[in-house]
């Protein structure tokens, strides 16, 4: 067999346990399952600004990108930190508000997510014109598969075409089933996206409720995150995620999660950390409290920015197209 048929195996049976197990990590049967989306943490430092502004830095760049900027002075950090500047204020008004610099630190935030998206953009852009349309993510992900009416593996992979295309149609804005990079990431990361939460719940529940009564009962709850090893006792966990269930997770005690319910679950509504730090930035920069940012205003204020740190764009000033 060719080394590049080894490799489209390899990239489809990859996409084949991205489509069944997107909302969670397989485990062993005394391991908990987590379908719980979280916001990544802006940084794991302390944030403190009276001992350093370490978390800031992570905040603002990213924290593996804001390790590779010690090297450079303060007036090189300022240089950089300028040029980002005109790359965060997104409508060219001379200004950088909150709305604009909470976008910026939320695409840091997820970068890990973008990376993604370009590291398998290639993967399904066949024709190469810059869009990934159905026809070319299903051939590239299913192709002879769909030939075959009764595979060996055990996937049911006519089903799994008919998810993943109702997900990219609800992904694809204009419906035209041509996707752009923005729709593409979407259809990949749906948790990311407010208008693709309904097909995260959806898919969820329909993984979850064995018997297809349209809701989450606590049984179907447990045996989704647990699995009974023989005889073995139920762990602690298992026995806390039972009150869970009970007390937190079917708010209308009914004895099942309704759409509703499964949406507060899976999806909550975090404390948004990218909106407070962007506030902090410019509380501390808004030198005449107009509520908003000039240039000269972040990087006379580059220490808590980037410091002599910098920022990313150490790196992305090679190449100009990283954000």
């Amino acid at each position: 067999m060719k080394e590049t048929d080894l490799i489209i195996m390899d990239l489809r049976q990859f996409l084949m346990c991205l489509s069944l197990c997107t909302a969670f990590a397989l485990s062993k049967p005394t391991e908990k399952k987590d379908r719980v989306h979280h916001e990544p943490q802006l940084s794991d430092k302390v944030h403190n600004d009276a001992q350093s502004f370490d978390y800031d830095h992570d905040a603002f760049l990213g924290a593996e990108e804001a390790k590779t900027f010690d090297q450079l002075t303060p007036e090189e950090s300022k240089e950089r930190l300028g040029m980002i500047v005109d790359k965060i204020d997104v409508d060219k008004d001379g200004f950088v508000t909150e709305g604009e610099l909470k976008s910026w630190i939320k695409h840091a935030q997820k970068k890990y997510v973008y990376d993604n998206v370009e590291n398998q953009w290639h993967e399904f852009d066949m024709n190469q014109d810059g869009l990934i349309s159905w026809d070319e993510y299903r051939n590239v992900t299913y192709g002879t598969y769909l030939d075959d009416p009764d595979p060996d593996d055990g996937f049911n992979y006519k089903q799994m075409m008919v998810r993943d295309e109702r997900r990219f149609k609800m992904a694809d804005k204009d419906g035209d089933l041509i996707a752009t990079k923005e729709e593409f990431t979407a259809f990949l990361h749906p948790e990311e996206y407010d208008y693709m939460k309904d097909i995260v719940v959806q898919e969820t529940m329909e993984d979850i409720d064995k018997n297809a009564d349209g809701f989450i009962d606590l049984e179907e709850y447990i045996g989704d995150m647990y699995s009974h090893d023989g005889n073995a006792d139920e762990p602690e966990w298992v026995k806390t995620e039972r009150e869970q269930f009970v007390e937190f997770r079917d708010k209308n005690r009914d004895g099942k999660m309704d759409k509703e319910e499964t949406k507060d679950w899976i999806l909550p509504s975090d404390y948004d950390h990218a909106e407070a730090e962007a506030r902090h930035l410019v509380y501390e920069s808004d030198q005449n409290k107009d509520g908003k940012l000039t240039k000269e205003e972040i990087v006379d204020k580059y220490d808590l920015f980037v410091g002599s740190q910098a920022t990313d764009f150490g790196e992305a000033l090679v190449r100009h197209d990283e954000f």
